[in-house]
């Protein structure tokens, strides 16, 4: 009965605990306007079209030579027999290069 009763006290500080940070969050937000980092859609309505694409989903590439995951507008582009890749930087990119003269002259 002891371990029952701790618990339901753990619970219950930890519900006063979020409680009055939801609470904190929300006295602060109404002094500080833009104390607040996410904005609500409705504040974004007014914003310019820039600020917009910056905030919106990113579409993410995968670079062939190492795997790794790039944003497509901060990646290295090569297009390559009609076909446009990605890469994150020049040293993939001309490994790259590189591999595909390797099999064309194997091949």
């Amino acid at each position: 009965m002891i371990i029952f009763a701790r618990i339901l006290r753990f619970l219950f500080w930890v519900f006063v605990l979020s409680w009055s940070m939801w609470l904190l969050r929300r006295i602060v937000g109404r002094v500080v306007p833009n104390a607040g980092a996410a904005s609500s859609p409705d504040q974004n309505a007014g914003a310019s079209p820039a600020t917009q694409t910056t905030r919106s989903a990113r579409r993410l590439v995968r670079d062939p030579v190492c795997g790794m995951h790039v944003d497509e507008t901060l990646s290295i582009p090569f297009r390559e027999e009609g076909e446009l890749l990605h890469f994150c930087s020049l040293a993939c990119r001309d490994a790259y290069a590189v591999n595909t003269r390797k099999f064309a002259a194997n091949g």
